[in-house]
């Protein structure tokens, strides 16, 4: 079935009838050739660029709860590849691009609304920084252009250009970013996964990995086991505790980002904007909401809700800078479980047991990076070489040093990137 202007005209004046569902509810099968453990954006999309792109199609996407039920349904939605860093650069520039054409090759409307980001400076080391990063961008093969105070005044007038603590000096400004709706972005790469033969499980928690003699060869499974001949991690928050299963001890801490949405308003904030300090990102929902977070919680857990006095210091940050919009009322919040790595950026690569292949570490990148991810993993599964645009994210880099991607120059501490 494909979507059309056409055919949402003719279902809705037959009764809307003829709507089928979006992929089918399989029993598991004993056997595939890659099972993928999370059925978020990143496994779902590996699923997917998997079947089209390798034509691996005996695949298994393996999920404990419903798809899309994990990060890829908690988070800001916001799509950008303003990176400064050799690595970085090159893997979120492929991403982005994959972005601008993924609706049409899913057929499936993802909401991609490129508004563009502004990320706001408040000093001159952050003005320098700023040049820095946009040249590096630019020299990528991206867009990025540094504005004037008078600029970012002209396009968001909102903005407390009075406050003399954090006084904003200009902005740098990538007009390709934007955000995406992130449930239909995991309900696009499902359903097109599922075209493609793609077997996607839900209510199957993995319970354990089986490996002989150094190799994997299945998974232990609530709805019984499964055999492998490869078994790809793609579980964010809970990838270290997976890896746990087949006696992997991954270099990565998983902490709790808060975020949050206020009530429907009229528009006012039309692109993303971030702000160097109090790291506060907000944007305006197609429904009007604010939606906005800032730090991590600074500690480990697991739990997918945050402390208070994180979301007192998100308010005042939002206050501060946003002033108008202080008495709008606080809709609702959530918190999606981020799994961190000391240098901030991600891991993809094979682990040290054969047929076991990893996807962790992404840090603040995770959704933004869903296309690229998918389509980078795929290729390093179905080929066992890294793809061109992901040969940095490699396990070894915290064993041997060399490598490191600390994106932010916040030294090794998980919770600081």
């Amino acid at each position: 079935m494909r979507f059309s202007g056409w055919r949402v005209l003719r279902e809705g004046l037959t009764g809307n009838k003829g709507w089928k569902p979006h992929w089918r509810d399989p029993e598991p099968k004993s056997e595939y050739d890659v099972v993928i453990i999370g059925g978020g954006g990143h496994g779902l999309a590996t699923a997917y660029y998997l079947a089209q792109e390798h034509g691996i199609t005996n695949v298994a996407v393996l999920e404990k709860g419903y798809l899309g039920g994990g990060n890829v349904g908690r988070n800001t939605t916001i799509v950008r590849a303003n990176y400064y860093l050799p690595g970085n650069s090159e893997f979120y520039s492929h991403s982005l691009k994959l972005w601008e054409t993924m609706e049409q090759d899913l057929n499936y409307n993802a909401m991609m609304s490129q508004r563009g980001i502004i990320n706001l400076f408040h000093n001159d080391g952050q003005r320098d920084s700023a040049v820095r990063r946009g040249n590096s961008i630019v020299n990528q093969g991206d867009d990025a252009e540094i504005l004037s105070r008078e600029r970012v005044r002209e396009l968001a007038p909102f903005l407390n250009f009075e406050n003399n603590r954090f006084p904003i000096m200009g902005g740098l400004m990538q007009r390709r970013a934007g955000t995406a709706r992130h449930d239909a972005v995991a309900w696009g790469y499902a359903r097109g996964a599922d075209m493609r033969g793609v077997d996607l499980i839900q209510n199957c928690e993995v319970t354990g990995i089986d490996v002989e003699n150094g190799k994997v060869v299945g998974v232990q499974t609530a709805r019984g086991p499964i055999r492998a001949k490869k078994v790809a991690l793609a579980a964010a928050g809970r990838s270290g505790q997976v890896a746990a299963m087949a006696g992997l001890t991954l270099p990565i801490e998983s902490h709790v980002l808060q975020a949050f949405v206020s009530e429907g308003l009229k528009p006012i904030v039309d692109h993303v904007i971030t702000f160097a300090e109090g790291h506060l990102y907000i944007s305006q929902s197609d429904k009007g909401g604010m939606v906005f977070g800032s730090y991590l919680d600074f500690y480990s857990s697991y739990a997918a809700r945050g402390n208070l006095p994180m979301v007192e210091h998100t308010m005042e940050s939002f206050v501060a800078m946003v002033p108008a919009l202080s008495k709008a009322r606080l809709l609702r919040s959530w918190g999606g479980i981020m799994d961190m790595t000391p240098d901030g950026s991600p891991i993809i690569d094979h682990s040290p047991i054969d047929g076991l292949y990893l996807n962790c570490g992404w840090c603040y990148g995770g959704f933004k990076a869903t296309p690229g991810s998918g389509s980078v993993y795929a290729h390093l599964i179905a080929t066992d070489r890294p793809h061109g645009a992901a040969t940095k994210f490699k396990l070894d880099r915290f064993r041997s040093g060399v490598g490191l991607m600390d994106e932010e120059g916040t030294g090794a501490q998980h919770n600081l990137h």
